[in-house]
């Protein structure tokens, strides 16, 4: 755990926060997870960028372990632009970014990362821009003249690209970086649209963007990506499906979410598994043997990556664990009933194998996504 440093700016007299005389112009918010070691050097950075800006930073954390909302809030003890807002049963990035912008009172928001890789010295740059009233969201680009991502790995910056190559190809927005988490914009164009963002995922500024369907007034400013010094990059396989969920959502209009694809994609696995399984089991038992241990070790495959990827933000440990596995097999056991009873209905009524077939998935995937969201790994 990092030392605190000690910050030499505005000490906090007793009972000044409760006299409320002071409202900040601009509030920069930092979602972190287990960030203790980079906090510290955050704020000393901020203060140095912003110096002559009425600022706060807003430090919203999803219950660290590593003591991340303890270091902030010691910081805060001594310094009144420090504020932390720690989440408690909630987690992920685009979460964290919305409740901490809509915890502030200032006119202009900034969102970044908390791992030093953001240049907080493009801040005064997109504050002033901002300022002039004819703009309303300024975002950080790597893509542009005067911007690199060069500390990125080459398949990382392959992705990195391809991703915004996607989203402009398949949504039309007409942003170099659309995946950047650099931004700033202004608080009255943000609140309106708040209530329609996902709170799942690591693509918030995307998700603004298309929300918004094109009333803000765009402008980019080039930056260059640092390289991080401590901790972990949060960046997984489950970033990647959120990203595409998010793409589904909004050019279905919300018929598909982000949650829905991940569990999709894991039952499709769960498919492949089974047939693995079965297979294997042959070689040593009868076909109805089998087929019950394959559909047994399948769906035990199935709820262990649903809970470590699509539902992670309420992900079932020690005796829930048990319990909500229990629940999952008697879920998906009434839900194979269900797709066998669809499938043989409509194929009765039109005798084509395959769609009967594809209807029985569909709506054996349905059953098990309700179900498995309200009784399995329900809100805790």
């Amino acid at each position: 755990m990092s030392q605190l440093v000690s910050l030499p700016q505005r000490q906090t007299e007793p009972g000044a926060r409760a006299q409320g005389a002071r409202v900040a112009e601009l509030s920069v918010v930092v979602p972190t997870f287990e960030e203790s070691g980079n906090v510290a050097e955050l704020v000393q950075r901020l203060d140095a960028a912003l110096e002559g800006v009425d600022w706060e930073v807003i430090f919203v954390d999803d219950d660290s372990p590593d003591g991340t909302s303890d270091l902030v809030k010691a910081l805060a003890a001594s310094d009144v632009r420090v504020r932390c807002l720690r989440r408690v049963s909630r987690r992920g990035l685009a979460g964290a970014c919305i409740e901490g912008m809509l915890s502030s009172s200032a006119p202009y928001v900034a969102v970044m990362d908390a791992d030093l890789q953001h240049d907080e010295n493009l801040l005064p740059r997109m504050l002033a821009t901002l300022r002039q009233g004819d703009t309303d969201l300024v975002v950080g680009s790597r893509y542009i003249a005067g911007g690199n991502a060069n500390v990125f790995s080459r398949s990382r910056g392959l992705m990195s690209k391809a991703a915004g190559s996607l989203t402009r190809a398949l949504t039309r927005v007409e942003l170099t970086d659309p995946m950047s988490g650099f931004f700033m914009m202004r608080r009255d164009r943000f609140d309106p649209i708040a209530g329609s963002l996902s709170t799942r995922g690591f693509k918030i500024l995307l998700d603004i963007v298309l929300t918004a369907k094109g009333a803000l007034r765009i402008v980019e400013e080039p930056y260059v990506f640092g390289s991080r010094t401590y901790g972990e990059s949060k960046l997984d396989a489950q970033v990647g499906l959120d990203f595409l969920g998010l793409l589904l959502t909004k050019l279905t209009g919300g018929a598909v979410t982000p949650r829905f694809l991940s569990y999709a994609l894991v039952g499709t696995l769960g498919l492949v598994v089974h047939l693995v399984a079965l297979r294997l089991s042959l070689l040593t038992f009868t076909f109805e043997a089998s087929q019950a241990i394959a559909t047994f070790v399948a769906m035990t495959g199935n709820f262990l990556l649903n809970n470590s990827l699509t539902f992670r933000d309420s992900r079932l440990t020690g005796f829930a664990l048990v319990r909500g596995m229990l629940l999952f097999y008697a879920v998906s056991s009434v839900g194979a009933l269900t797709n066998v009873g669809v499938a043989s209905w409509l194929y009765a009524y039109q005798p084509t194998w395959w769609l009967a077939g594809i209807a029985g998935a569909l709506m054996g995937v349905v059953w098990n996504y309700s179900m498995s969201t309200l009784f399995v790994w329900r809100a805790k």
